[in-house]
């Protein structure tokens, strides 16, 4: 079994192959979010939580978020789940190290 936290990618597109808008969702989305820390870790003024990181990948606009924020915050988790079903947007999971990018997200849905 991997050791490798794993993640929920947001595309920034819709199951209908638009892009999603408006141009700036994932920061936004990811600045509703950024109150959920590891804990004992104080957020910056103006820093997003290491869990929910906005991330262009392959071209496209997308949110990473990692998958140990639900464990600290469930509904925080059933959130990002529902706003990607809500605005029909593509998503993928992943166990890649994110800093570089998630290469296969794309290809998985």
């Amino acid at each position: 079994m991997s050791q490798s936290p794993n993640y929920f990618v947001i595309l920034g597109q819709t199951l209908q192959g638009q892009r999603f808008r408006p141009s700036d969702w994932a920061e936004r989305l990811a600045g509703v979010l950024a109150p959920y820390r590891p804990a004992g870790m104080s957020g910056g003024h103006l820093s997003y939580s290491p869990y929910v990181i906005p991330r262009v990948i392959e071209g496209v606009k997308c949110v990473v978020i990692d998958e140990r924020l639900r464990q600290i915050e469930p509904l925080a988790w059933k959130f990002v789940h529902d706003f990607a079903r809500d605005n029909q947007l593509k998503t993928a999971t992943d166990v890649q190290d994110v800093s570089t990018g998630v290469s296969k997200a794309l290809s998985e849905k």
